[in-house]
């Protein structure tokens, strides 16, 4: 195995006795002992909340609470699920001695320690998951059955399903899973949850089922390029995912669920404070940061207003800025509700953010808005700037594979394609073998609730086109076979 991946070190002061299980033999009890199985699974759940409260095991990250490299690792720690300490040298004294023992330079704070001893110096996220074994060592030779491109609702809910069904299926995710739903401090309005469930949690849970399903996951993978042709002959052919890494992975089906990636207004100085006190998502790191402080947020869709209310519980003040005149078209009604009852929570409509101020050195400092009908200009003292304007398709890396997108970059699947030579299933793309689901897709609807819909829904596609292309290879042996024997005659 990998032993940087241990999320705790243990040492026997007495006589133990050790049952060593593999995870292929954890996941045959957890599904065979159905009893037994959901003990062992809700205790392994249990303790590794109780982890992640306590700050119990995992990495150490040495450097101040303040730092923007800190907020960055530590904010992929919580949303992996991973836990974790922060020790800050001006308020630790054992920090500080640490500091002193491995004398870094500038700019390669924070020290990070694994569990097995290994110590880094402002790692990259790529280079933490891989110590912490979240980046799979080695991937199959022979093609999966599913290559699921994305870690979000859609994807995770293709994995649970397809998993359970009997296909063999491998995740690669850039980042880390839940995409961003993961992001949302709080959902109300997800089926079976009547008093809310943040979307950190909810995509864990949906992680952790697919382990137990037997789904493969290297998270910290980016793929590069699908290559659509190279195998893609014979009765029996695969696609080909290039990583970034120079690895290759095959597949008989390929399901892309890379949903949309934060989109970046044209604000003036945007780029030299992301970071610094501009985030694209509200996490309980962030929110630690913003305690008692005030902060603005800028836009008017649900993940704003969820946002802004999970805000509103650490910050003095949140403003609301919002392009639009109003909230009703683009909000739920019961998110509008909860934030006009919120009296720290203001509401600027027809507003737009026209300079970002500060330094490089000490970041964000504050914020200058316009409204858009009166032309008057604001500008406040604050260094936390959250943006909710929206998303992109994550689509680009297709280029090339002749997949069909909208005018927009977004996938079109089934009828959707246009004329084409034969007939596709509802969530298959143009090109054979390729099918989309999400937010990625055209038309879809960008809820959790639908991407999650279409995650169970495409896999029963996928047992028809799989089963279709057994049916061929069998006929293309069959043919082949009897070519043979008349030749021998």
């Amino acid at each position: 195995g990998n032993p940087s991946a241990s999320v705790i070190d243990a040492r026997a002061v007495g006589e133990v006795e050790a049952i060593v299980v593999p995870p292929e033999g954890l996941r045959a009890l957890l599904i065979a002992e159905a009893e037994l199985g959901e003990r062992i699974l809700r205790a392994l759940i249990l303790r590794r909340v109780a982890q992640i409260e306590m700050g119990f095991g995992g990495p150490v990250l040495i450097g101040s609470l303040q730092s923007p490299e800190v907020t960055r690792l530590s904010g992929f720690l919580e949303r992996t699920g991973i836990p974790f300490r922060v020790l800050d040298p001006d308020q630790d004294a054992d920090a500080s001695l640490l500091l002193a023992r491995f004398a870094p330079n500038p700019g390669e704070l924070p020290i990070v320690v694994i569990p097995d001893g290994t110590v880094f110096k402002n790692p990259t996220k790529a280079d933490l998951a891989r110590a912490l074994g979240l980046v799979a060592h080695t991937l199959r030779s022979e093609p999966y059955d599913v290559a699921i491109v994305g870690a979000g609702p859609a994807g995770l809910a293709t994995a649970v399903y397809g998993a359970s069904e009997g296909l063999s299926i491998l995740v690669l995710e850039a980042i880390t899973f839940g995409g961003q739903a993961g992001a949302s401090a709080r959902i109300e309005n997800y089926l079976g949850f009547p008093t809310g469930v943040s979307g950190q949690t909810l995509m864990a849970r949906a992680f952790t089922q697919a382990q137990k399903f037997g789904v493969e996951f290297s998270l910290s993978t980016e793929v590069k390029q699908l290559d659509c042709i190279s195998e893609n002959s014979g009765p029996d052919p695969v696609l080909i995912l290039h990583l970034a890494d120079g690895r290759q992975v095959r597949a008989r089906a390929v399901v892309v669920a890379t949903g949309a990636r934060y989109r970046r207004p044209e604000i003036p100085n945007l780029a030299q404070f992301e970071g610094r006190g501009v985030s694209y998502w509200a996490s309980p790191v962030e929110a630690r940061l913003c305690r008692n402080e005030n902060v603005a947020l800028l836009g008017g869709g649900n993940s704003a207003g969820q946002a802004a209310v999970f805000l509103a519980s650490h910050a003095r003040q949140v403003r609301m800025l919002v392009r639009g005149p109003s909230l009703s078209r683009t909000m739920s009604h019961y998110l509008i509700d909860r934030i006009a009852a919120s009296a720290n929570i203001e509401v600027l409509c027809d507003t737009e953010v026209v300079d970002l101020l500060g330094t490089a050195d000490q970041g964000l400092q504050g914020v200058r808005w316009r409204n858009r009908r009166t032309g008057a200009e604001e500008e406040h003292a604050m260094a936390h700037f959250f943006l909710f304007t929206g998303a992109d398709p994550a689509a680009s890396w297709l280029a090339g594979c002749g997949v069909p997108l909208d005018d927009k970059g977004f996938i079109r699947t089934g009828a959707d394609v246009g004329s084409i030579d034969r007939d596709l299933l509802p969530l298959e793309t143009g090109v054979e073998g390729i099918f989309a689901v999400g937010d990625v897709r055209s038309g879809s609807v960008k809820r959790v609730g639908a991407a999650i819909g279409e995650g169970a829904a495409v896999v029963a596609q996928l047992h028809t086109f799989l089963s279709r292309r057994a049916s061929t290879a069998d006929s293309a042996r069959r043919a082949e076979t009897a070519r043979s024997a008349a030749r021998s005659a």
